[in-house]
């Protein structure tokens, strides 16, 4: 089997401006970077204001496992898939970040004849839009700084604005600024977020246009007065400056799979610490030119899902229709407690499969819970063993999915979905009642007790007293009503990283909440989430170089 690289580097790119132009997309809509990426012009949403919504498919995963369930290869071969029996899908998906592609997994762009391409431009740079939400991230913090060395009004007493960096750096997860003398500023304890964790990432991703975006960036709140009073980016005349670092990175990227189809590529919030999805004007350009639009979600169906349903769809008045969910041999085996890495008798690993169940049953109810047809999927392995394949597809059934199928999106492109792309259609045109799990006007300690116990599978939650007093403090803001962004271990159901499969019996911690003002949400740190990753022992980055032509190696 040829690697990753080969596979892309065999294939001929197509100019983005004539896919663009097959789209619909007019040639004033694009700014081009380069042949083979481009942005488009929001403007595109007026011009197309009247055209009929696409259908909204959703690719999420059961809990993730060492070896990975290949969630962003299923999402673009699944949109290569509906190409090969004459429906046109528009892929939708978030930008890599640098952290997890020099610190985890190298790229990020699908895998062998499902990727989207070029591999090496979405993985590094790209066009730019995570430095330019790094650069805005930190200029506010530089402001705030500068606000408080002048003495200026109002007083800002507590600063809870953080730092970002697109790199995974744990030294910088608590620091101390202004040493070395009076003229450096007023020494104060702070710290680094990693970029896809900031609040401005989540702005970009939640912005409606423009205005939308300069609008939440000025509520942002960036500390508290002696007397408590919020103080927010507005207030230290920070927030059109921000703006301004951000007017190119709002419009969505283009790019393309390696069957010619179009891929919007737009914003990267993680989704164990943030909400998981790319931006909601990029769904509102892909649901107008095509007839599906293919999204897909961080993690498993406990965090980028839900976070799609209950924030994405309610900020930005989407209405799903699908959700498919990816699972796997090993991952079936690893959660039934086997060991994914080696073989063993048909009998045990039957059972590790039947036990391993579990979990994607609860991610099946999960989907339901929000009155959406589920679809699972198996992705294939060459070792796989049919009859454990077969079994996948059974259970499924009888756990609840709508439809089932297997599928080689890696070893075949658009030819070895057929099945899952067929099924899909017939999803999206079953009955559905899409609703989200809680109500504005519930309170934020039922909002997050309602998350635990119907999506992870929790007793309850444990409020700690940080907790009690930030929901204290945002019933005085009155910012109650806010949806919750759960920070939460995406290796598990819990919020514990050790408990496999369906976890019962076990109540949430919740250490504290933040508020991102901004973004419009409630953040609930988890058990011991942090907000800055570290490296492991041997980071990806080891094996990343430069060839002397110039050719990257080692990324992917």
């Amino acid at each position: 089997m040829k690697s990753s690289l080969e596979i892309a580097q065999e294939h001929t790119l197509q100019p983005i401006a004539d896919i663009a132009a097959e789209y619909g997309i007019l040639p004033d809509e694009l700014e081009l970077y380069g042949r083979y990426k481009a942005k488009i012009e929001l403007s595109i949403l007026d011009r197309l204001k009247d055209v009929p919504d696409a259908k909204i498919v959703n690719v999420t995963a059961i809990t993730p496992t060492p070896a990975g369930e290949g969630k962003t290869t299923t999402s673009v071969s699944l949109t290569q898939g509906m190409g090969k029996i004459g429906r046109r899908a528009m892929l939708a998906l978030r930008e890599p970040s640098l952290g997890p592609v020099f610190g985890v997994k190298g790229g990020a762009a699908g895998g062998g004849y499902a990727q989207v391409v070029p591999m090496e431009d979405l993985n590094l740079h790209f066009t730019g839009d995570v430095h330019a939400i790094t650069a805005a991230n930190n200029l506010l913090s530089a402001l705030v700084d500068a606000h408080i060395f002048h003495g200026h009004s109002p007083q800002i007493a507590n600063v809870t604005w953080r730092r970002a960096i697109d790199v995974t750096d744990r030294s910088l997860r608590n620091i101390v600024t202004g040493l070395g003398g009076p003229k450096n500023g007023i020494p104060a304890e702070s710290g680094f977020d990693i970029t896809a964790a900031s609040e401005v990432m989540a702005i970009m991703a939640l912005a409606t246009d423009m205005k939308d975006l300069r609008k939440k960036l000025g509520a942002i709140t960036v500390g508290y007065t002696k007397a408590g009073d919020p103080v927010t980016a507005e207030d230290v005349k920070a927030a059109g400056s921000m703006a301004v670092l951000l007017r190119d990175a709002i419009k969505p990227n283009i790019v393309q799979t390696l069957e010619g189809q179009l891929c919007l590529m737009h914003c990267g919030p993680f989704a164990n610490i943030a909400h998981g999805n790319n931006s909601i004007i990029a769904d509102r350009i892909g649901l107008k030119l095509g007839e599906f639009l293919i999204t897909e979600s961080g993690f498993a169906a406990d965090l980028g899902m839900e976070k799609f349903m209950d924030i994405v769809c309610r900020v930005g008045g989407l209405k799903p229709h699908v959700v498919v969910i990816v699972a796997t041999v090993r991952a079936l085996r690893h959660h039934g407690g086997g060991d994914w890495q080696s073989t063993a008798e048909m009998a045990q690993m039957r059972a590790e499969v039947e036990t391993g169940m579990a979990n994607l049953a609860k991610h099946i109810e999960n989907v339901r819970a929000f009155g959406i047809q589920p679809v699972v999927t198996i992705n294939t392995r060459p070792d796989d063993e049919p009859e454990l394949l077969e079994l996948i597809k059974t259970l499924a059934l009888e756990a609840g999915a709508f439809g089932a199928a297997i599928h080689n999106g890696f070893g075949a492109g658009g030819d070895g979905v057929t099945e899952l792309a067929e099924i899909v259609c017939a999803a999206a045109e079953a009955p559905s009642d899409f609703k989200m799990l809680y109500e504005d006007s519930d309170p934020v300690a039922q909002k997050i007790e309602t998350i635990a116990k119907t999506v992870y599978g929790a007793d309850g939650v444990d409020l700690s007293p940080a907790a009690l007093a930030a929901i204290a403090r945002f019933e005085k803001e009155g910012i109650s009503h806010l949806p919750i962004c759960m920070a939460k271990s995406h290796l598990s159901l819990s919020h514990d990283p050790t408990l496999r499969n369906r976890p019962t019996g076990f109540t949430v911690p919740i250490r504290d909440i933040r508020s991102y003002t901004g973004a419009g949400m409630l953040v609930p740190l988890c058990g011991d989430m942090l907000q800055m990753p570290g490296l492991g022992a041997v980071p990806a980055a080891n094996a990343i170089d430069l060839a002397d032509d110039g050719t990257v190696v080692g990324l992917f």
